[in-house]
């Protein structure tokens, strides 16, 4: 049961982040507080190397600004194809709610 909890939660949060970083180019951390401020707890270490993968894959960029603290920030954004691939994911998700909600109701 841990191993397809796992999984779920895992295409879950990918599915989401994609979905954050393709409203507006975002911070790491301010990714963080978006899933937070949806009571979804998710740990730093999971962050970092699911934005590498996600830019292994090709499916998202990233870019440096300067910040008033010093340090620079990398800041993510979606790659042009996957902003219309996003569309579609989103339709798949709601059709995915919709078909379990009608098993489930039954």
């Amino acid at each position: 049961m841990e191993k397809i909890s796992t999984q779920m939660r895992k295409w879950i949060l990918e599915y989401i982040i994609l979905w954050i970083i393709g409203k507006w180019d975002i911070y790491w951390a301010e990714i963080l507080e978006s899933l937070k401020s949806g009571d979804l707890i998710v740990a730093e270490g999971t962050i970092y190397p699911l934005l590498s993968r996600l830019k292994a894959d090709n499916l998202i960029n990233y870019y440096w600004v300067e910040s008033d603290s010093g340090h620079p920030r990398k800041y993510y954004n979606l790659t042009y194809e996957w902003k219309d691939m996003l569309i579609i994911m989103e339709k798949n998700w709601s059709d995915i709610k919709s078909s379990i909600k009608k098993i489930l109701n039954k």
